[in-house]
């Protein structure tokens, strides 16, 4: 399988092509979710907030794997799935300079979603993970998304959002 990059401008949670497809994001490690990307997730389906929710709260029993570099496949539809990564160690606050991404966190859940995606066969989908609330720099992202899903022969798809229409 030849897999490269491809940059479109469009909306991640309706991926294109055919095939089995994982939309990857990225989440905090707080129980938040309620701004960014995962908004357009929640008004598409129910079952990825509420999952990561339930993970959340189960965060303290034994056997949970919820942390910095868990990754959490729901499925959403007939081979179709959100990968709630958690990559993001609290909220960004206004006035507050440090960045709430942990780029050794999206490291470890894109190691493991490689794996995920090579067991399903899928494709990955994803928006600028960790460049929007979470405040990473895509110069950062990109050479992880090329080791462990170009590198490991996952196609992906980066979903940039259309422009908005100047005011008249």
């Amino acid at each position: 399988m030849n897999a490269e990059v491809r940059y479109v401008t469009g909306d991640a949670t309706a991926p294109v092509g055919s095939g089995p497809r994982v939309i990857a994001h990225v989440c905090n490690d707080t129980g938040g979710w309620g701004r960014g990307f995962v908004t357009a997730l929640s008004q598409r389906w129910r079952a990825p907030e509420a999952a990561y929710r339930a993970w959340y709260r189960e965060r303290d029993r034994p056997g949970s794997d919820f942390g910095l570099g868990a990754v959490q496949m729901v499925e959403v539809g007939d081979g179709l799935w959100v990968a709630n990564m958690i990559g993001q160690h609290g909220i960004a606050r206004p006035g507050r300079k440090d960045v709430p991404l942990r780029y050794d966190a999206v490291d470890a859940a894109l190691r493991a979603l490689a794996r995920h995606c090579i067991r399903l066969g899928a494709s990955v989908h994803a928006p600028r993970i960790g460049c929007g609330l979470a405040g990473g720099s895509w110069d950062r992202i990109d050479p992880l998304l090329q080791t462990h899903l170009i590198g490991q022969g996952v196609p992906v798809t980066v979903y940039d959002i259309p422009a908005a229409a100047p005011a008249a």
